[in-house]
């Protein structure tokens, strides 16, 4: 699934580029397009959620689920100046050909590299799959049959993840989608500066999947999971809503992009907790656990896009920083109803 989500996501990137710009009708074309990449794509974090419960024992996924979303960050702060490169010598309509044949490179490698399960990969050892499997939740032989869609939404667990992932997808899509326009339009940063700027926040994010990854395991293997997953997780997003609340009313917009740097990387330190717990609580039903999570996630992006220069028009970007830092706050303290230890079923 994680090839055919990749494989989807590179054809309709690729369509994008190939949409008439003349056509009557050119706008509706690309919304759906643009639609159904996403709604392909969707299927790419749940995914490898599935493939990391499959893989990873459960006292290291927390470094596992961080490298995977350092390659996020990675990946957000070299595109924009790369894109802008592509577009500058060769057009626009080759930043997304050469982006889609990049993905479906990918993706050819991972499905000719990777298995669904250790037992299925010809390169693990004998020794080395015990080792797996012995860390396992569940044990690959394990006939369970999948939690029902009902049972999973009904979990005190998954409710309260769905709502801390909403206001994390709500604070991080300011960054994604309004960074760059709040420090050269209300800031005042020139262009080279804001582009500068604008990249500290997908590099904090590196560092704070790497980061809060690891320390969440060596917690976990301390003290257990639910100071290692659940209170790393509130102490990252709890730390995001002050650097948020307090970076928005610094007056040096150079200091004040440090801060709020600061933030998201705070709160990438939670990152890993999110999927490492999915997978912990849901079991053979990890997958659909932590689409249900993520769905959560996107549905705040799609709020923070519409909300946020909406509240910003009203009463200042300082009123949409805060009501971000709020709702942090908020998804913070929902992790204090997660038991890690207790299944979905």
């Amino acid at each position: 699934m994680l090839t055919w989500g990749v494989m989807w996501w590179g054809i309709f990137t690729a369509l994008t580029a190939a949409v008439p710009g003349r056509k009557t009708q050119a706008l509706l074309i690309l919304v759906g397009v643009r639609f159904l990449l996403g709604a392909g794509e969707a299927i790419i974090y749940p995914s490898s959620s599935q493939f990391v419960a499959h893989w990873i024992p459960a006292p290291e996924r927390g470094l596992a689920n961080g490298i995977i979303f350092a390659g996020v960050g990675v990946g957000a702060g070299f595109t924009p100046p790369l894109i802008n490169f592509i577009a500058d010598h060769l057009g626009w309509r080759w930043s997304f050909w050469l982006s889609a044949l990049l993905g479906m490179a990918a993706g050819i490698v991972w499905f000719v590299t990777a298995r669904d399960t250790p037992r299925a990969h010809p390169r693990v050892s004998r020794r080395e799959l015990e080792w797996i499997e012995q860390g396992l939740k569940l044990p690959e032989t394990s006939s369970a049959a999948l939690a029902s869609w009902r049972t999973i939404c009904a979990s005190r667990e998954v409710r309260a993840m769905v709502f801390s992932y909403f206001s994390y997808g709500y604070v991080t899509w300011i960054f994604f989608a309004w960074f760059f326009i709040y420090l050269a339009k209300v800031r005042g940063l020139d262009l080279k500066a804001s582009a500068a700027y604008s990249m500290l926040p997908f590099l904090a994010m590196t560092v704070g999947s790497l980061l809060g990854g690891r320390i969440s395991d060596v917690v976990v293997q301390r003290w257990g999971k639910r100071l290692g997953r659940c209170g790393v997780a509130a102490m990252g997003m709890g730390l995001c809503a002050t650097f948020v609340a307090s970076g928005s009313r610094i007056t040096s917009p150079r200091l004040a992009s440090l801060v709020l740097a600061a933030g998201v990387g705070a709160l990438y330190l939670a990152q890993s907790s999110f999927w490492s717990v999915s997978a912990d609580v849901g079991g053979r039903s990890s997958g659909a656990v932590s689409g249900i999570m993520n769905a959560g996630g996107q549905v705040g992006g799609a709020v923070t896009a519409l909300l946020t220069p909406l509240i910003a028009s009203h009463w200042g970007w300082t009123a949409s920083f805060l009501t971000a830092a709020t709702l942090c706050a908020a998804g913070a303290l929902a992790w204090l109803l997660v038991d890690p230890e207790r299944p979905v079923y």
